[in-house]
């Protein structure tokens, strides 16, 4: 059963993803370093997991499953997952692919390089209006897919 994983902590499109998994009655996941409110719905379960560094991207990796969706910003994570055969989508709406993993992870390194020697300060942009809506999109995208994917290997 798809399932939708979020990368809770930082993560700017969190009622996107209640608004599409109420609309085809997905199970989702936050986990996060500490409580926050979810909507009171079945379907959503917050997942408190301890302060580690990698605490929330571990309890994810473990629990995520091949036709499993993950929602993150983390490259690593990412990686993870998709070699667990699951889909991860950034919240700008970039999927994370076998096909860009690889240059996503580089581009990472060579910034957290950058940072450290000063060249570059602050973090990403915001969000923008038109990032969320290509988020929407690319989350419905997903959804059909391995929905037809099901359907296809079921027959």
């Amino acid at each position: 059963m798809l399932h939708i994983f979020i990368d809770a902590d930082a993560c700017p499109v969190k009622q996107e993803v209640y608004r599409v998994a109420t609309r085809y009655r997905l199970n989702v996941t936050l986990v996060a370093n500490s409580w926050m409110r979810i909507p009171n719905d079945r379907l959503i379960a917050l997942e408190v997991v301890e302060n580690g560094l990698d605490a929330a991207d571990d309890w994810i990796a473990e629990h995520v499953e091949s036709h499993d969706i993950v929602v993150t910003a983390d490259i690593p994570l990412a990686n993870r997952c998709l070699k667990k055969g699951a889909r991860v989508i950034g919240p700008t709406g970039k999927p994370f692919t076998e096909n860009n993993i690889g240059q996503a992870v580089a581009t990472r390194d060579l910034l957290s390089e950058l940072r450290g020697a000063g060249e570059i300060t602050g973090g990403p942009p915001p969000l923008k209006k038109r990032d969320r809506s290509r988020f929407l999109q690319q989350l419905d995208e997903v959804i059909q897919s391995i929905r037809r994917e099901h359907t296809f290997n079921s027959s």
